[in-house]
């Protein structure tokens, strides 16, 4: 008989008595290790977009280059990412910068092309119960960054992250990312409890993206530094050379001047809690 009480196995904290850390090269994500910024573009626009942005995030510390080559777009009429070429573009910044990648994988008909040039496979929200490409993804050991669906309870959560954990990829790593709720004032509701509930519940890493979780970017610094004060092994944020001219989410992405003063306002609370910026 099933296990009712315990929908997830794998992914629960009293099944593993050691925290589960990711390991991207030097780079460790998970809980006690230092905080990882993980920042770049919502959407690869184009190399020189792309390769700005890159070093840049790097001069001011961040450790993982986000931007994503394909991009789901609820209106069909929205950008959907350049794709391949989107890849080829982020690989080129990882050769210049030394950061790893984390970038989406929509479709499990791409799992194998993304995984050729990203370090860390990005599910998004709209994903999370697209169990085919869990399962596909589950058959990699490319770490997976599993975003919260945006009417996901943590328990559907968890149990989307068992069916990757099932397929064999044990890097898992959990992205609260705002859920829907009633309030319109910002895009998503930030719910930074699920990380301390999660820490309750589960082994995996947890990261918050405060990005999508507001949609605001005058939003993004004050609940980053909320996130690392409640325990997020890292950030993920979206940084762009000319926001209001960004063809994806130009309310929600901090310029590279408001990601310079973000990080500088973070590395105290970091420091406070005895974990420090990766």
């Amino acid at each position: 008989m099933p296990d009712l009480e315990r929908p997830y196995r794998l992914a629960a904290r009293d099944g593993q008595a050691e925290p589960t850390v990711v390991t991207i090269g030097q780079l460790r994500i998970g809980e006690g290790c230092p905080v990882v910024v993980m920042a770049g573009p919502c959407t690869v626009e184009s190399r020189d977009q792309t390769l700005t942005t890159a070093q840049w995030i790097k001069a001011q510390g961040a450790t993982v280059l986000r931007g994503g080559a394909y991009k789901p777009s609820t209106s069909p009429y929205g950008f959907q990412g350049l794709g391949a070429e989107g890849l080829e573009i982020l690989a080129e910044a990882r050769a210049v910068t030394g950061l790893p990648i984390i970038t989406e994988v929509m479709d499990p008909r791409s799992v194998e092309l993304v995984c050729r040039y990203a370090d860390i496979l990005q599910i998004g929200t709209r994903s999370m119960q697209n169990y085919d490409l869990l399962r596909e993804v589950g058959k990699t050991k490319t770490p997976v960054c599993l975003k919260r669906g945006m009417s996901a309870t943590l328990t559907e959560w968890l149990q989307a992250a068992e069916y990757i954990l099932l397929g064999g990829n044990p890097n898992v790593i959990l992205c609260e990312r705002g859920i829907r709720t009633f309030e319109t004032y910002t895009r998503n509701t930030l719910d930074l409890a699920a990380v301390p509930a999660l820490r309750e519940l589960t082994h995996l890493p947890i990261i918050v993206d405060p990005s999508q979780g507001t949609g605001r970017a005058s939003l993004v610094a004050a609940l980053s530094k909320g996130a690392v004060a409640v325990g997020a092994d890292g950030l993920l944020i979206e940084v762009h050379p000319d926001p209001k001219n960004a063809l994806k989410d130009a309310l929600q992405q901090v310029t590279p001047e408001e990601f310079a003063a973000l990080m500088h306002g973070l590395r105290p609370i970091a420091d406070a809690i005895n974990r420090g910026v990766a």
